[in-house]
């Protein structure tokens, strides 16, 4: 089982669209960094939380060819706006496919992508179906059944969903503050990937201090730092960081 960290960048990515590399060093590849999405591959099934507007590139550098469910952290666009790249999978098999979102992202995909959900004419069908995320989502891998729990967290103004896979791995892309009721979810992981802006104080993102804070709290074996921008140049900020933790490159893939 293998959870892949298919972009790592924040909201423009880095290089931004201008080309702007801000501190990053273009001659390292680790800085080449496209918007937040993340695979997750067991023996039956390929879950992809997060559509970036990077995605089409996302998927071809990895060749994967089956998406059998979608899970949505929230509603911004730099994780939903990808959305259309989905209709590849619609036209292999023939169904909808299944995407899961809570109710205020749900509102804003409907209003926006409301072609891809409701069928407007023969030519141009619904190609996925838009689920409520539940708190608990199941799958397989060598056919024990892999728990993959959703948990609220505040990400500004907004609330965002983080997601625990088998009680190993927490992918926290997009988040500004944890809420004390669910720490006890977030210990004795293999793996915490955390969302680490840059170094200033930022009202919807964590910081780096803020992150290592964190790390710290809940004593991961290893913390790997995403949502990263252009401010973090990745060998500057690996010579920062504890042994156990270390920046996000895209493609990084960990095994679970």
């Amino acid at each position: 089982m293998k959870f892949i960290i298919l972009g790592c960048g924040s909201s423009m990515g880095v290089p931004r669209p201008d080309g702007f590399f801000g501190n990053c060093d273009p001659d390292n590849k680790k800085n080449y960094r496209t918007r937040c999405s993340a695979l997750l591959k067991t023996t039956d099934e390929n879950i992809l939380i997060d559509t970036s507007p990077d995605l089409r590139q996302q998927l071809l550098r990895h060749k994967i060819k089956k998406i059998n469910k979608v899970l949505f952290s929230h509603m911004h666009g730099d994780q939903t706006h990808g959305i259309n790249d989905l209709r590849s999978f619609f036209l292999n098999s023939k169904k909808q496919l299944d995407v899961y979102a809570d109710a205020y992202t749900s509102k804003i995909l409907k209003n926006a992508f409301g072609y891809i959900f409701k069928s407007y004419s023969k030519e141009y069908p619904a190609t996925l179906k838009l689920n409520k995320l539940p708190k608990n989502i199941f799958t397989k891998y060598k056919k024990r059944r892999i728990n993959i729990q959703s948990v609220e967290v505040e990400h500004g103004k907004i609330k965002s969903n983080c997601f625990i896979i088998d009680k190993k791995l927490a992918y926290i892309s997009d988040v500004s503050k944890i809420y004390n009721k669910d720490f006890k979810y977030f210990k004795n992981l293999k793996y915490l990937i955390i969302d680490c802006l840059w170094y200033n104080f930022h009202p919807s993102h964590f910081n780096l201090e803020t992150s290592l804070n964190v790390i710290h709290k809940f004593k991961p074996k290893k913390a790997i730092l995403t949502n990263l921008s252009p401010v973090l140049d990745y060998k500057v900020l690996k010579k920062l960081l504890p042994r156990n933790v270390i920046p996000a490159h895209d493609g990084l893939t960990l095994e679970l």
